[in-house]
């Protein structure tokens, strides 16, 4: 059986803890490698090495930085098939959909190009009698990157990007369940020229998390998982005194008004709510039709677009729309949550629970499911399922379905679907979620805008990639200066204006 390794100054490392954790190819339930989890020693020595090498790189200028981005932006390009295969047999999602994974994650590097630009800092000549004042845009350090299951190449892309680009050592925690492609980014990065060191890949579970928010050398930390774990790290990482952005769960609300376009909205809807089986962040887990024929109408465009899509392993190529769930814990909670949607009194209308596929009993499969008459006390409403399952919510008017979106306690996306710009200018207006679709059915922004959501869903005052990152991953410094010109005032003791 094939045994990963952690990736220490430029060259694969075994793990010295004697703890491993199983690497499942999700379609077969088979374990196809065991990965290592690293002690708090090792993760305190991949810091400290981290910080011996941060120093030469962070003197070195920001343009020579930035072409190590470019080579990488190549490098990731020719190897996309290679990676995307990797990636599909330890998640499960198609390889198309992994390619999308990484595309996403590359584009963020293909910003990272133009760190150069992002850095500069400002001056103002004379501020004062011969007087000068100036800020730099320096590194943190030593930043830390712990990163989830559900995108293993675009996450950790979103958040070394921008450290490394902004001249930081970075550690890399990427999820146990698939590391293999952390790995192979970690190798494409020194084949692009980063310097040993610069970029460490440290594989673990909850003692090498501790070990990152307790290390005094690592200074910033970038988290996404589930909100409690955002919490968790976010209070712990802070009280440490810790620059801290954690991203959490997600619950997305989509309303569907009535003089939307069904087709499109039920089209909309199937996408984003089961591509990837439904392990997206983004996904949109509640359809709010507002009124019943509305409802009626979306409910009958749905079912036969879900009742028709093609569950299966990721080799079966573009013939598949979405591949097994991660785990079979994940499988186990998904189904449990679909049986408590039944017995709490929402209609059932699409039922994946007896789903099997063929040749592959033993794999992570969930069949899609769709519910109606759902209600906002029911638990398949207030908690992120992370699958397949649709759940529809009625609501009477637009108000009492913008109140959907806005009371839950998860605020990451949301959209609405209309043809009345009104409508939709009041909904992104007023909505307090943090990022926004206008018949856009999973509002991801582009590398050059920020990504984050609001309340529960995010902690922290800096969002993920676009200008926010650059932010994150540097502190301001700034100088005022004033070189003698002859001019002799004596001391003074007051606080005074310079001019």
């Amino acid at each position: 059986m094939k045994e990963l390794t952690h990736w220490i100054n430029g060259k694969h490392v075994k793990g010295t803890s004697g703890r491993f954790a199983d690497v499942f190819n999700p379609a077969t339930g088979e374990v196809q490698a065991k990965v290592p989890l690293a002690s708090k020693a090792e993760l305190d020595h991949a810091a400290s090495e981290a910080a011996k090498a941060q120093v030469k790189w962070g003197a070195t200028n920001p343009q020579r930085r930035a072409r190590v981005m470019m080579e990488f932006v190549r490098l990731l390009n020719r190897d996309m098939q290679k990676l995307a295969e990797v990636l599909s047999s330890e998640h499960g999602k198609t390889v198309p959909d992994a390619k999308g994974d990484i595309q996403r994650g590359l584009e963020v590097m293909e910003f990272c190009i133009g760190a150069p630009q992002m850095l500069k800092g400002e001056f103002t000549d004379s501020a004062g009698p011969g007087i000068d004042m100036y800020s730099m845009r320096q590194p943190v350090g030593v930043a830390a990157g712990i990163t989830p299951f559900n995108f293993p190449a675009m996450i950790p892309m979103w958040k070394m990007g921008p450290a490394l680009a902004c001249g930081n050592a970075f550690i890399l925690k990427p999820s146990e369940r698939d590391p293999s492609v952390p790995l192979m980014l970690a190798e494409l990065m020194q084949e692009a020229g980063l310097p040993d060191g610069v970029l460490q890949v440290v594989n673990g579970d909850k003692e090498a998390v501790d070990a990152i928010l307790d290390n005094p050398e690592i200074g910033a930390i970038g988290f996404v998982g589930s909100t409690p774990i955002a919490e968790y790290i976010y209070g712990r990482g802070c009280s440490n005194g810790k620059r801290v952005q954690c991203f959490g769960g997600a619950k997305n609300h989509m309303i569907i008004m009535p003089d939307a376009d069904m087709d499109q909205a039920a089209d909309a809807l199937v996408g984003a709510g089961y591509g990837a089986a439904g392990e997206r962040c983004m996904a949109i887990s509640v359809a709010v039709p507002v009124g019943d024929a509305t409802a009626d109408a979306l409910i009958e465009r749905l079912i036969p677009r879900i009742e028709k899509l093609k569950v299966g392993p990721y080799t079966a190529g573009n013939d598949v729309d979405y591949g097994p769930v991660v785990t079979a814990a994940a499988k186990a909670n998904i189904l449990r949550l679909v049986e408590s949607g039944v017995q709490q009194g929402a209609k059932l209308v699409v039922d994946g629970r007896n789903f099997k596929l063929q040749g592959y009993e033993d794999g992570f499969f969930v069949g899609p499911h769709l519910f109606d008459h759902v209600t906002r006390d029911m638990d398949i409403y207030k908690k992120e399922i992370f699958g397949p399952v649709l759940s529809t919510v009625r609501a009477k008017t637009y108000e009492e379905a913008l109140a959907y979106a806005m009371d839950h306690e998860y605020g990451n996306g949301t959209a609405i679907f209309t043809r009345d710009g009104d409508t939709a200018r009041d909904f992104a207006n007023r909505v307090n979620v943090g990022m926004i679709g206008i018949n856009v059915p999973i509002p991801v922004p582009l590398a050059y805008h920020t990504f984050g959501g609001w309340k529960k869903s995010a902690f922290g005052d800096l969002n993920q990639h676009g200008p926010d990152a650059f932010r994150f991953y540097t502190r301001t410094k700034t100088i005022t200066s004033r070189w003698p010109s002859g001019i002799k005032e004596g001391a003074s003791l007051n606080f005074k204006p310079m001019d």
